[in-house]
């Protein structure tokens, strides 16, 4: 009667389908910790601790502590698809596994990972889920490039182009034939223009032997270290481990593996909110079935004109002894105290020594946002070029891209007349459809 490690997976196999169909509908962030509750089944039901066919009493004790996971946090779950299915998902199984409701719970345990060094690819892994080892020896290396989101928020585009943008609401980062990125920016506070980012939303498509579609999702307090199906790894193929998640600190720094596709994504957590740095071969950046239709394809587009915000004319305006950001305009509410501009100068300096555009958009958020934790999102992003940018000597940029009417990107031309971020005009209710 007991469920051994395989049974458990199968078990688990309708969440990624109601997953994808829940991020299809951009939403505010919300404090439902099904995600949680899942994560923390898997860790109880599979690996080194899964419980062997005779142990249907431990089995039984790990869903009813997932039930009252549930039960928790069902006053903030309401309407949400993932939690329904959970719920209903644990009946099938307590019935399925004659488990009563009433019974001792176990305490949820962290999966083992493996020591440092060992890798969990198995050795007879089909070839062609391992992007690098699946080039012939005669062919060139694959080129990579890296794109990055962060702070108010400020984005550097495969093509190394940096823009400050408004883009409130759900945004697609990525968007092309292996995987799609969304994130959703909110405002930092009430009445203020400065937005971050809140949400983020992967999607892992179904790809050959390799892995099944898997699913990724953090919000604000909620950086969870699985796919939204509990599993860390591709699924029940023969390359599932080609897509791997790896917890760096917990609740702050995760890094998904992508072998298959040669890439790497870096997602952080930093004070309230998100960071995302990805690392990927051009060939995988432009595999879209029709290029023309991949405008907003943040990552590789950039942010429309029109969302565009141009900082160091901000700053420009900014600098002058004791000069704070302007209130937002009536009526609404007052904006959020900020740093004085030498204030923020120094905070930057602290941690971005060279005055590169990090350094500047450091400065721009302490001055839009008032959140020190800025500081460290712009530290951080730095890091990840660093460690995913194939080409050191573009580590550092100095001269902000901007678009010129007709899609034309111009660096380093007169900024044009802005008005001051706290004047700008509300941006319009605009969510694009992300499929």
């Amino acid at each position: 009667m007991g469920m051994g490690r395989g049974a458990g997976r199968s078990a688990l196999g309708f969440w990624p389908t109601l997953a994808f169909l829940l991020c299809s509908f951009p939403a505010a962030t919300s404090p439902c910790k099904i995600l949680k509750c899942n994560s923390e089944f898997w860790s109880a039901t599979s690996g080194s601790h899964a419980p062997a066919s005779d142990d249907a009493p431990e089995f039984c004790a790990a869903l009813r502590t997932y039930a009252l996971c549930t039960r928790r946090t069902a006053r903030t779950c309401r309407g949400d698809l993932a939690y329904h299915s959970a719920v209903h998902g644990i009946e099938d199984l307590m019935s399925q596994h004659n488990c009563s409701k009433d019974g001792p719970t176990s305490q949820p345990r962290l999966r083992m990972l493996p020591p440092a060094g060992d890798s969990q690819e198995r050795s007879d892994s089909p070839e062609i889920c391992h992007y690098e080892k699946s080039f012939h020896k005669h062919s060139a290396a694959p080129n990579y490039t890296h794109c990055g989101l962060f702070g108010d928020p400020h984005l550097r585009t495969f093509t190394d182009r940096f823009q400050t943008c408004k883009v409130q609401g759900a945004w697609p980062l990525i968007d092309n034939n292996y995987l799609n990125v969304q994130v959703t920016n909110t405002p930092v506070l009430p009445g203020s223009a400065a937005t971050a980012t809140s949400k983020l939303t992967i999607i892992f498509k179904n790809f050959q032997e390799c892995v099944d579609q898997k699913v990724y999702q953090a919000e604000m307090d909620e950086l969870p270290a699985a796919f939204a199906d509990g599993s860390k790894n591709g699924g029940d193929k023969h390359g599932a481990n080609s897509l791997k998640i790896t917890e760096k600190v917990s609740g702050q720094h995760v890094e998904i593996q992508a072998k298959y596709i040669g890439t790497t994504i870096v997602v952080r957590q930093v004070g309230r909110y998100l960071t995302f740095a990805v690392r990927m071969p051009e060939e995988v950046v432009n595999a879209v079935e029709d290029r023309d239709s991949q405008g907003l394809y943040l990552c590789l587009r950039g942010c429309p004109l029109n969302q565009q915000i141009d900082f160091q004319a901000f700053r420009t305006n900014a600098e002058g002894p004791g000069t704070r950001r302007p209130a937002a305009a009536s009526p609404s509410p007052a904006a959020p105290e900020t740093f004085p501009y030498e204030t923020a100068v120094a905070k930057c300096k602290e941690k971005l020594p060279v005055e590169d555009l990090y350094y500047q958009a450091c400065v721009f958020d302490l001055l839009t946002t008032g959140d020190v934790n800025f500081t460290l999102a712009a530290y951080y992003a730095l890091e990840d070029v660093k460690m995913l940018h194939s080409n050191k000597d573009k580590l550092h940029l100095y001269e902000r891209t901007r678009e010129l009417p007709g899609g034309v990107a111009a660096a380093g031309l007169p900024p044009a007349p802005q008005r001051l971020l706290g004047t700008l005009v509300p941006l319009l209710a605009l969510i694009p459809v992300f499929w």
